[in-house]
């Protein structure tokens, strides 16, 4: 049953008021191409109930799912295993009817969720201060920027290649709107990275660098140089984790001198979920905390002298006045760092450190397999559990092939990268934990063949 409650004037006034000729020019901005011209096929206009879950049953089938094939898909959404008891935990009622503090103080033990999640992801990253999560992974990246921006007073944002397309895309969608000004360029695909070039560009115009580590081809380098350089001119340097187990096994960006680390935190303890929800990580020196955007959750002591949580800093437009507020994009998808927290409070920094190691043999394992098949170069040199080979045809109709076959083989930069044809035959490997040697078996198998 559709339910719309707007009458033909309530839509006439609405649309008057807006300033809007019609309600097509609401999808103005939406690519002719990405909008619907016509009905969905196969969906009727009007079923029962059984006939849609039918419906949609049928077409589920045709997925391959993660769970019931070799996977070795990543470049920023990855496939670890999620113990039962992390769904069990946060399904408790005392954290699902508290899901979103607005009243802040009433709920506690939220509060005190977000206190150990700010903690852990501060620790990992090697930072002073952490937020209460942010939307994900790309927008945590542009919010970085703009931060910078307002620390800095400049404008010029100078994007290393190794950073994941989708983040850059993102962050110049949203820069269209703002003073920022992004440099970026297309990758080789290499084993090397553009990190002396970048620490070259450096002036006293840039506000920031921002670099991903690992980077999209999995190649993990240390940023402590271009750092130095970045902070000799007055600039910041934003750090990219996109995968964040890496963190349990490398230096962390804090380490090596970044002043603002963001990521994704899908995962620990939240499933691929069709590409979302996800969960956005954000961290940075405790003497820029003023412009971090999001919320903070902090720790203290009520009038009974009682330890008590409260929500110390909030910069959303929601709760401060608009043109004040450091963020309007920082939903901060609190179920989801609820379930990152209770995964990574059950690993602890053992268990992390265990789950790390093994998805670095795992990966390395696999790698030194490929390597050795005829035409196929091992592109990425030092990596965690991601790797970029290059095959000696085209990757993407090798990807497809391999589908068929019931394997999913990996991310093609062609798919990535569109039109790039120097980037056509590389192919992004990711192995985790949840890869077993039969996998590995048929993924060698099936390339063998595929490539004959």
């Amino acid at each position: 049953m559709r339910y719309l409650p707007h009458t033909d004037a309530d839509r006439r006034d609405m649309l008057r008021i807006i300033g809007a000729a019609d309600i097509d020019a609401l999808f103005a901005d939406v690519p002719e191409a990405a909008r619907l011209t016509a009905p969905i096929a196969g969906l009727s206009a009007h079923m029962g109930e059984l006939e849609v879950e039918r419906a949609l049953g049928k077409m589920a089938s045709r997925n391959l799912t993660a769970g019931t094939t070799p996977f070795f898909l990543g470049c920023g959404a990855y496939k670890h295993h999620v113990p039962a008891s992390v769904d069990h935990i946060i399904q408790r009622g005392e954290f699902l009817t508290s899901y979103t503090p607005y009243q802040p103080e009433i709920a506690q033990g939220t509060l005190q969720v977000l206190f150990e999640f700010q903690t852990q992801v501060a620790r990992l990253t090697g930072m002073e201060v952490a937020n209460a999560s942010m939307y994900d992974g790309s927008t945590a990246m542009t919010e970085a920027v703009f931060m910078a921006r307002r620390v800095t007073r400049r404008n010029r944002a100078l994007v290393s290649s190794g950073v994941h397309p989708h983040y850059v895309s993102v962050l110049q969608t949203l820069t269209r709107f703002t003073e920022d000004e992004v440099t970026t360029r297309t990758p080789d695909l290499t084993s090397h990275d553009d990190l002396e070039a970048l620490a070259a560009a450096v002036d006293g115009t840039t506000s920031c660098v921002v670099v991903q580590n690992p980077n999209i081809f999995g190649h993990v380098a240390d940023l402590a140089p271009l750092a130095a350089a970045c902070h000799a001119n007055g600039a910041l340097l934003v750090v990219v984790v996109t995968e964040v187990v890496s963190l349990g096994a490398i230096r962390s960006p804090g380490e090596m001198g970044a002043d603002i680390v963001v990521g994704e935190g899908q995962g620990i303890g939240n499933g691929l979920n069709y590409g979302g929800p996800y969960l956005g990580l954000f961290a940075c020196r405790e003497k820029h905390v003023r412009q971090m955007p999001g919320r903070l959750c902090g720790e203290t002591v009520d009038a009974d002298g009682r330890r008590g949580f409260v929500l110390t800093l909030s910069t959303r437009e929601q709760h401060i006045r608009r043109e004040k507020a450091t963020s309007n994009i920082c939903t901060n998808s609190g179920l989801c760092a609820l379930a990152f927290t209770t995964h990574l409070s059950l690993l602890g920094e053992s268990g992390l450190r265990k789950l790390a190691a093994l998805n670095h043999a795992r990966a390395v394992q696999l790698a030194q397999r490929l390597a050795r098949m005829p035409g196929i170069e091992l592109v990425t040199q030092s990596f965690f559990n991601e790797f970029t080979i290059k095959l000696p045809i085209e990757a993407r109709p090798v990807v497809r092939k391999l589908a068929d076959k019931g394997i999913l083989a990996g991310v093609s930069l062609g798919r990535l990268y569109p039109g790039v044809a120097a980037l056509e035959r590389g192919l992004v490997i990711a192995v985790t934990e949840t890869v077993t040697d039969a996998d590995m078996d048929a993924l060698e198998d099936a390339l063998d063949e595929v490539l004959a």
